[in-house]
C-alpha cells in the first residue's frame, strides 16, 4: 500500500507513527492552551518529530502551519522552482516566508508563536493543533469547531471527487 508504521517510544508508552514514502504523516487533533508568553506546548505525539526543528508560517485559511524543518525545506525547494516572472509564485512565496519563524522546541516541548501569527491566525487561549499530513496546523479552537461544522458537511460528497472509488 505504499506505508509503514514504525513504534516511537514516549515515556513508558508506545504510539504508532504513520510514514508514507519515508515521511512522516501527522495525524490526530488536540486541544491545548496557549499560555501567557505565545508559547504552545506541542502534544506529546508531534514532539519527537519536531524535536529537529520546526518552522512556523502562515497557512491558508487564517490559521499557523508548523512545519518539520526538512519538509519545510523540500516545500521551499520546489517553490523556488517557479519562475520569479510568475506574479502568483512570487506573492505565494512572499506570504509563506515573510512571517515564517524556525525554532527548535525547549525541553518542555514548547515553541513561541510570534505575536505577527498569533495576529494573523486569531490565536487567543483555546487552541486545536492538529495533524494534516505533512503539516501540523495550529487554530483557534472556535474558529477551527466552526471551520469543521461546515466543512464536514461537504465532506462525503467531496470525497468522490478527491479519491474517487476509494471511499
Amino acid at each position: 500500500m505504499g506505508y509503514n508504521e514504525n513504534l516511537i517510544g514516549i515515556g513508558s508508552k508506545f504510539s504508532v507513527t504513520l510514514r508514507v514514502k519515508g515521511k512522516v504523516v501527522f495525524l490526530g487533533t488536540y486541544e491545548p492552551k496557549l499560555d501567557d508568553k505565545g508559547r504552545l506546548i506541542l502534544p506529546a505525539r508531534f514532539r519527537e518529530q519536531l524535536a529537529g526543528g520546526v518552522v512556523l508560517t502562515k497557512g491558508q485559511d487564517h490559521c499557523v502551519y508548523a512545519f518539520e524543518t526538512g519538509e519545510f525545506q523540500a516545500l521551499y525547494a520546489e517553490l523556488r522552482q517557479a519562475p520569479l516572472t510568475h506574479k502568483q509564485a512570487r506573492n505565494f512565496s512572499r506570504v509563506l516566508l515573510s512571517g515564517a519563524s524556525d525554532q527548535i522546541p525547549d525541553k518542555q516541548g514548547r515553541i513561541n508563536i510570534p505575536p505577527a501569527l498569533r495576529e494573523y491566525a486569531g490565536l487567543d487561549r483555546d487552541l486545536a493543533v492538529f495533524g494534516a499530513g505533512s503539516r501540523v496546523e495550529i487554530w483557534d479552537l472556535k474558529t477551527w469547531n466552526e471551520f469543521l461544522a461546515a466543512a464536514e458537511e461537504d465532506f462525503s460528497e467531496v470525497s468522490e471527487e478527491i479519491l474517487p472509488g476509494l471511499l
